[in-house]
C-alpha cells in the first residue's frame, strides 16, 4: 500500500519513549504518518532532536515543529527555570504538569489534521505509569474527540475525528516491550525532564525514575544516556 491509499494521521512527537512508541504503532497500523512536535519553552528542549531523529528514522511523510510560547504563562517546572524540577515522587499533581499543555497540543494536532484531510490523531498520554497529570486520563481524551467533532467545519460536514491513545491503559512496562517488538530504538529517545543540550538525562527526576523502572520489569536493556554514569 502505497502513501497515496493509506489513511492519514497525526502522530504528537515529543522525542520521548511513549511518543516513539505510537508513533511505531500508528506506522505499523498501516497509517501514512505526519509527526508534529512543539518547541514550547520547555527546559528539557534536547527532545526536540530527539523527534527528529525519530521521525528521520521512521521516514514520516512529513514532521513539523510549532513554536508556542508557553513559558510566556509559567506555572510549571518545565517551563519556568524558577521552579525547580523535583527529584523525589510526591503525592497529588506534581509541579512538572504544564498547564493545559494537552489541549493546546491536540488542538493544533486537529487544526492540521482538517488541513491535510486527517481523522486520527495519535497521542501517548497514559493513565497508569504516569505523573498524575489531569489531561492524561481517559476522561479528558474522551471530552476532546467529543469536542472536535463540534468544532470543526470537517467535523459538521461529517468527518468523524478519533483521537488514538493506544498507550493508554498500559504499563510502561507494557509499553517498552510493544515498542521493542516493533523496533523502536529507545536510545535515540529522551525522556528527562532536565535533560542536558546533548540529551543526557539526570537519572533522578520522576520521568527518568519511571523510565528507568519500566525498563528493569520489562526486561529490556536501557540504553538511557545518563549525565553521571554513576546514576546507572
Amino acid at each position: 500500500m502505497n502513501n497515496a491509499t493509506k489513511p492519514k494521521a497525526v502522530v504528537l512527537l515529543s522525542g520521548g519513549l511513549d511518543s516513539a512508541t505510537v508513533l511505531a504503532m500508528a506506522q505499523a497500523q498501516g497509517y501514512d504518518c505526519f509527526a508534529l512536535s512543539f518547541h514550547y519553552g520547555q527546559r528539557h528542549s534536547a527532545e526536540l532532536a530527539a523527534a527528529s531523529r525519530l521521525a528521520s528514522v521512521a521516514g514520516v511523510t512529513e514532521h513539523k515543529t510549532v513554536r508556542l510560547d508557553l513559558d510566556g504563562i509559567g506555572g510549571s517546572a518545565l517551563t519556568d527555570e524558577s521552579i525547580a524540577v523535583p527529584e523525589t515522587m510526591g503525592e497529588g499533581i506534581p509541579v512538572t504538569y504544564v498547564p493545559a499543555r494537552n489541549s493546546v497540543f491536540l488542538a493544533l494536532a486537529l487544526g492540521w489534521a482538517e488541513v491535510i484531510q486527517a481523522q486520527d490523531i495519535f497521542v501517548g498520554v497514559n493513565a497508569v505509569d504516569y505523573s498524575g497529570y489531569p489531561d492524561c486520563r481517559p476522561e479528558f481524551i474522551a471530552a476532546f474527540e467529543h469536542m472536535a467533532n463540534l468544532a470543526t467545519r470537517a467535523g459538521v460536514e461529517g468527518t468523524r475525528f478519533s483521537i488514538k491513545a493506544p498507550l493508554q491503559h498500559l504499563s510502561k512496562a507494557e509499553i517498552i516491550q510493544a515498542g521493542t517488538s516493533l523496533g523502536v530504538d529507545y536510545a535515540l529517545t529522551v525522556s528527562c525532564y532536565q535533560a542536558d543540550p546533548d540529551g543526557r538525562a539526570c537519572g533522578r527526576c520522576d520521568s527518568c525514575t519511571l523510565r528507568a523502572a519500566g525498563f528493569a520489569s520489562a526486561g529490556v536493556a536501557d540504553a538511557t544516556r545518563y549525565q553521571d554514569a554513576a546514576v546507572r
